[in-house]
């Protein structure tokens, strides 16, 4: 399981933010977060956790001797909630679709558990709260803020809450029609190959793509592929040249219409 820092810029380009529990959040920025960094840094959140307890005394200091410096005579102190930390995670494909749970080490080498809800997409962001970088004073920890990539699987893809994939058949699949097996994220199911399917017919799986917490699933669309042998025989060459002798079929007649 890869697990890392990103840097800032990236995460400007996330497309959204979830929590734990799946809702889609966005994320807050407040002017006070950045106003008071360099030029050059005015909207990086910009330290690194090594940096968080010297500016915690940095600005105790400070406001205390603005305290004294106004006849006041008590040391005022600064309390701030932490920045929030991004991070990357990489999950399977399967992990994304019916949810997991994983542990990971954070960049300070503390462990923390990391639920991935069901249907997670590609570049939405997880909020863990209280996860992020200390506060300064008495402040709250900020949260740290994982976006999740999904790694490709080797049959299906996604596209939102439906699943396709492509399915190879045989030459006698496609002309008498047959039923075969066919792999979905839940298991394989059986689906009927209708008689004279060619290549690149699209064929649905009613309520076997992604399921929803609401209990809504979207569909998988099965993509048919001919293949034939990588050694053709006697038997089906013999086929071949009869119904070639016979056949005026042409699949290509519509091109030509439409050039």
């Amino acid at each position: 399981m890869i697990f890392w820092a990103i840097p800032k810029s990236a995460a400007a380009m996330m497309r959204g933010e979830i929590d734990a529990s799946g809702q889609e959040r966005s994320e807050r920025q407040y002017y006070h977060q950045y106003a008071g960094q360099d030029a050059g840094r005015r909207y990086d959140p910009g330290m690194t956790p090594e940096d968080y307890g010297d500016a915690a005394d940095f600005f105790s200091d400070l406001f205390g001797r603005r305290n004294h410096s106004g006849g006041g005579g008590a040391r005022q102190e600064f309390h701030a909630r932490g920045h929030d930390l991004r991070y990357h995670l990489d999950v399977d494909f399967m992990d994304a679709v019916r949810g997991a749970k994983r542990s990971v080490t954070m960049p300070d080498s503390k462990d923390i558990a990391i639920s991935i809800p069901p249907c997670v997409s590609d570049g939405q962001t997880l909020r863990l709260r209280g996860k992020g970088a200390p506060g300064f004073g008495k402040g709250p920890p900020g949260d740290a803020l994982v976006t999740i990539g999904i790694r490709p699987h080797p049959i299906f893809t996604r596209d939102e809450d439906d699943i396709e994939m492509e399915l190879p058949i045989t030459l006698d699949e496609a002309v008498l029609g047959s039923k075969v097996d066919v792999p979905t994220i839940s298991g394989a199911v059986s689906m009927s190959i209708p008689k004279g399917a060619s290549s690149g017919r699209r064929l649905r799986l009613k309520g076997k793509g992604v399921a929803r917490t609401t209990g809504k699933a979207g569909d998988q669309y099965v993509r048919l592929k001919i293949v034939l042998p990588d050694k053709i025989d006697s038997t089906l060459e013999d086929l071949a040249k009869r119904w070639r002798d016979h056949s005026d079929f042409d699949p290509r007649e519509d091109l030509r219409r439409k050039t």
